[in-house]
């Protein structure tokens, strides 16, 4: 059974100055994933140590480098799972924790799907797992970006239930993978939209939402989390393969599908079940990475 894995470093309008430091980054991060595919580690594994870079790298808005809330405070979410069991954990709006996608890998072998806030925080040291600092997760980039931003331009309508302003700010991170025995595994890791209102969670660590997985496909998602939501992307992409599509139709597919039926744009990465990756997006850019058995080395780029 083939071997491959891809990985992403979020969609929407990536600044030429930051796209070389995306690339290397999401490089970085392929590499380390499938050196766990290589020595024989299952995709699971392979997923979590890939975002876990992603998320100690400052280039990317999650983990340390993630944005900053309304109030100024860092709120993480993560999800990852298991395609072959279906077993799933996803945390949210947790603080001081520069690895949630280790925290929900933690959740994932528990008997809980998901928590949330306090409870995650109480999880977290129930597993050992030690708190960083508000400035271990905090970047010069991430912090000008919030004190400059017009805060007037995430405001919250209750009639409507929807932000009156999209923001642009894509940073999610993920990756998807298959290992030797054709298990599948996704993961996703995300600091949210910049400014956003406290207690706001996105697709992100949503199943179905923002990543998926099962015996056909592994989806991770990066974009407006709200439009993702709202359509199930990444379970769609993985109905797609499972009705006969392969991974590049299936993710194009399902890209559609959210220009059709949504403003909201993003993109995804996917691998299928016959070892197939690829990606997909209606936004300006997608940082992407990924390896796979034909390549002496990972390929990445942002396109």
């Amino acid at each position: 059974m083939t071997i491959a894995l891809i990985v992403h470093g979020g969609a929407g309008n990536i600044s030429p100055e930051r796209m070389a430091g995306a690339k290397e980054g999401c490089k970085e991060a392929a590499r380390v994933g499938w050196d766990v595919l290589q020595a024989g580690g299952s995709a699971l594994d392979a997923v979590e140590a890939a975002v876990r870079a992603l998320e100690d790298n400052p280039q990317f808005n999650a983990g340390r480098g993630a944005c900053l809330n309304k109030d100024g405070k860092i709120e993480l979410d993560a999800g990852i799972m298991d395609g072959y069991t279906l077993n799933v954990g996803s945390v949210a709006g947790v603080e001081f924790i520069q690895n949630p996608i280790t925290l929900a890998r933690r959740v994932l072998e528990s008997e809980h799907t998901f928590l949330i806030g306090a409870g995650a925080q109480f999880f977290a040291r129930e597993q050992d797992i030690p708190p960083c600092r508000y400035e271990d997760l905090l970047t010069d980039f991430q912090y000008n970006a919030w004190k400059n931003h017009t805060h007037s331009s995430l405001t919250y309508e209750a009639k409507t239930d929807t932000y009156q302003e999209k923001p642009q700010k894509h940073g999610t991170v993920g990756a998807v993978a298959i290992d030797s025995t054709g298990k599948l595994a996704a993961a996703t890791s995300t600091g949210g939209i910049m400014n956003k209102y406290p207690g706001r969670v996105g697709d992100s660590p949503l199943v179905g939402c923002g990543f998926y997985a099962d015996e056909y496909a592994a989806i991770s998602c990066t974009g407006y989390g709200e439009d993702f939501t709202r359509l199930t992307i990444a379970q769609r992409a993985a109905a797609y393969v499972a009705h006969g599509l392969d991974a590049q139709q299936a993710g194009q597919a399902a890209i559609d599908f959210l220009s059709q039926h949504a403003e909201g744009d993003g993109g995804l990465i996917i691998v299928d079940h016959h070892g197939n990756v690829s990606k997909a997006r209606n936004s300006s850019h997608i940082a992407h990475a990924y390896m796979h058995e034909q390549l002496a080395e990972p390929y990445a780029d942002v396109l």
